[in-house]
């Protein structure tokens, strides 16, 4: 598994197993990876290599794999030392902030450190004094960041300026170590060399930045994705794009039903009259309305009665939800039982949220339960295609010169949240609908009219993977977190211990 938060294990000296199932889901979900550790031993160290370089190759960026790897041994064994110089400046009760001190406690650091150096490293992790690496990709950009709790002083954070702004001096590696440079702390030589690594990759001192945060120092590498691999990306996606066509739009009944709902002047009579006439749409109908999902006060036994105690706009929602579940389950595939459990579960999650985070807004918890429903009705498609389909797809692919990995990306589910939002506005789906499943893995992206519902079956699609240990806490979105007042993992977790049991009632 992969390691994160505060964890013991990351002391023990066996191998440590990486989990390429959380890599994808992560790069997917475009959720951060955390990797901590107090003393960084050689197996921590050689396993956030092997998880840098499964990170890059899912995302088609070997190429820089040897330029990173040199990169953030670099920031980690620097926060490493970061934090034994607190532990050693605390022992020897030196003032760390203290212009005298520090010259005084840095003429023996080093050599005492290295001396006694398990001595320290102990004090380290009984202090919590920990190194964390992040990995996370979003926007087309991929962030690498060192965290360690130990915040620069000014002298420490404007001696790492310098050493950037003196990178900019030198046009090769040779040139910089054939330079006389202060190494009286050991990173100036190193900090420069990573400059120029970063360089060799097309990037610039733009691309790194250092700042003070909550306490934590913070080392931050951005990267865009390659063009080759985004457009190869894009080549394939809107191939993929064309199975919409495919997708047959909703029978004249639904529609008409829909143009009577979104009449003003329509009577409620007259909506439930034209519901009644489908059969199989009744029977559905009445079926959901009456699961605990919504717990209605007393048993719903005609759809007229329905149509009163849900309101249009809910019944119009559970109207597209049934119906879309019958065209997209028309689609066939082996897959298709497991992710529809996933999508009842996440509106059953995102439904009984809204009514508990946001009851005085009714709209809000109308249009809960079927964002939730369909809210990975791109990756319904991808699973769900025909064999022959496919096949036709990776041959357009191959023609156009696309990776046989870019094709197997697409597949697992880059991009569905697009292609579902391209499935919705084809069924001319509401407009909050569309934006929802467009940005539910990204809520902070979407606009301020649907954020906060986004960010709720955001936050109910993490709980579902949360329940199967295929997310942490740490991974969730701490402003999403914030907006429902949920402040620790133990609060999550009874939220969604609840939610789970509550479900199997359903």
């Amino acid at each position: 598994m992969l390691y994160n938060g505060i964890m013991q294990q990351a002391q023990k000296t066996q191998k440590v197993s990486l989990d390429n199932s959380k890599i994808k889901m992560a790069i997917r979900a475009g959720i951060p990876l955390s990797i901590t550790t107090y003393t960084l031993p050689r197996e921590m160290s050689e396993y956030m290599e092997e998880v840098l370089a499964a990170f890059l190759a899912e995302l088609g960026q070997e190429h820089m794999e040897s330029y990173l790897k040199y990169c953030l041994n670099e920031l980690v064994t620097n926060a490493k030392k970061a934090n034994t110089k607190r532990i050693y400046f605390h022992e020897k009760k030196l003032n760390l902030f203290d212009d005298a001190d520090y010259e005084k406690g840095m003429q023996s650091f080093k050599e005492d450190t290295l001396n006694n150096i398990r001595y320290y490293l102990g004090l380290q992790k009984q202090s919590g004094l920990y190194v964390k690496l992040i990995l996370q990709t979003r926007n087309n950009r991929i962030k690498i960041e060192v965290r360690n709790n130990s915040e620069l002083t000014f002298r420490e954070y404007k001696r790492m300026h310098d050493k950037l702004s003196r990178a900019q001096q030198y046009t090769s590696v040779d040139q910089a170590m054939n330079q006389v440079i202060d190494q009286s702390e050991g990173a100036g030589l190193g900090i420069i060399i990573m400059i120029l690594m970063l360089e060799k990759i097309g990037l610039t001192e733009e691309n790194f930045q250092i700042l003070n945060e909550n306490g934590e120092t913070i080392t931050r590498i951005i990267l865009p994705i390659n063009d080759k691999t985004q457009r190869e990306l894009n080549t394939a996606s809107h191939e993929f794009i064309k199975l919409i066509d495919d997708i047959p739009q909703f029978p004249e009944s639904i529609v008409r039903i829909n143009r009577l709902i979104n009449d003003s002047n329509t009577k409620l009579s007259e909506i439930a009259k034209a519901i009644s006439s489908d059969v199989s749409l009744t029977t559905d109908l009445l079926r959901l309305v009456n699961s605990v999902t919504f717990a209605l006060a007393s048993p719903c036994i005609s759809i007229a009665d329905a149509v009163k105690l849900v309101g249009t706009r809910g019944i119009k929602n559970m109207i597209l939800s049934v119906s879309s579940v019958q065209q997209l389950s028309g689609l066939g595939g082996e897959s298709r039982k497991t992710l529809w459990v996933h999508a009842n579960r996440v509106a059953f999650y995102a439904y009984n949220l809204a009514r508990n985070f946001c009851a005085s807004d009714r709209d809000l918890v109308d249009d809960a339960y079927i964002c939730g429903l369909l809210h990975d009705m791109g990756k319904l498609v991808f699973t769900m295609a025909r064999p022959d389909f496919l096949d036709g797809i990776k041959d357009i692919c191959r023609q156009r010169n696309v990776s046989a990995d870019v094709f197997e990306k697409l597949l697992a589910g880059v991009n569905h949240a697009e292609i579902g939002a391209l499935i919705a506005e084809k069924w001319n789906f509401p407009t909050i609908i569309i934006s929802v499943i467009r940005h539910h893995h990204e809520p902070d992206l979407a606009p301020s009219s649907t954020k906060k519902l986004t960010s709720l079956v955001y936050l109910a699609d993490m709980i579902a993977h949360f329940e199967t240990h295929e997310v942490d806490y740490y991974q969730f979105d701490l402003d999403v977190l914030k907006l429902f007042g949920i402040s620790s993992e133990s609060q999550l977790r009874k939220i969604s211990d609840k939610l789970t049991a509550a479900f199997k009632e359903d």
